[in-house]
């Protein structure tokens, strides 16, 4: 039977000024691969900071299950340009997910760890590239291989494709997918793409001002988008 790995019970968030969403209930169940989708300003950053916990909820709750230290969670951005003379190949940005107070370099262990985080996500043949110089596809690779370093059980996917040409894309959540399929990990896949959330999601939780809907991926027809981007 799967498992949850977090629910959201009647959960509120409001800023001084405005009330992003109000009564929002979902369970994401361990496997899952979820496609939040919505207009712009409906609330799906602020969910994420909620779920990444930078943001506290004003009302209801927001649980990690079984417990908050049992999720591991991994967080690839949107795409960020990086400047071309960024120093750090591809190899060394990896592994600045073991950062550590006073100690500079990786032990045999984390090093081993880098080395096989970017053979998963095939990126071993650019290792020693400088990140300022990959392509917008291979920098959010690095990301991704950055996320997964510590073995998150949960991935979030924050419009990582927005700024990717197609075939960047696709590559990228060829990956993710596989991960999904092969590890069970749990993904998030923040979006406006709807033919990539079909493509790749199972369960879909589509926000609207002050309401939402949530269902699996077959039931987000073209007719159901078109009625709730006009709520």
């Amino acid at each position: 039977m799967t498992e949850p790995i977090l629910k959201l019970t009647d959960l509120d968030f409001a800023y001084s000024d405005k009330r992003v969403f109000t009564g929002l209930n979902y369970t994401l169940n361990q496997g899952d691969f979820l496609s939040i989708v919505g207009e712009n300003g409906v609330g799906k950053t602020t969910l994420m900071k909620l779920i990444l916990q930078e943001l506290k909820p004003t009302g209801g709750e927001l649980a990690f299950l079984p417990t908050r230290q049992a999720v591991k969670v991994g967080y690839v951005p949107q795409f960020r340009n990086i400047d071309p003379e960024y120093p750090l190949c591809i190899e060394d940005f990896v592994g600045l997910n073991f950062a550590k107070v006073g100690l500079p370099w990786l032990t045999k262990k984390e090093r081993q760890r880098v080395t096989e985080i970017l053979a998963e996500t095939k990126l071993t043949p650019m290792r020693k590239r400088p990140l300022g110089q990959a392509s917008g596809g291979e920098k959010q690779k690095a990301y991704l291989a950055q996320a997964l370093l510590d073995k998150p059980n949960l991935l979030i996917l924050d419009e990582s494709t927005a700024s990717l040409d197609p075939v960047a894309k696709t590559e990228l959540l060829d990956l993710v997918k596989q991960l999904n399929e092969d590890l069970a990990l749990t993904v998030i896949f923040v979006t406006h793409d709807i033919p990539l959330a079909r493509r790749y999601a199972n369960k879909y939780l589509f926000l609207t001002p002050g309401n939402y809907e949530a269902d699996d991926i077959t039931a987000l027809t073209d007719e159901k988008v078109g009625r709730m981007r006009n709520v």
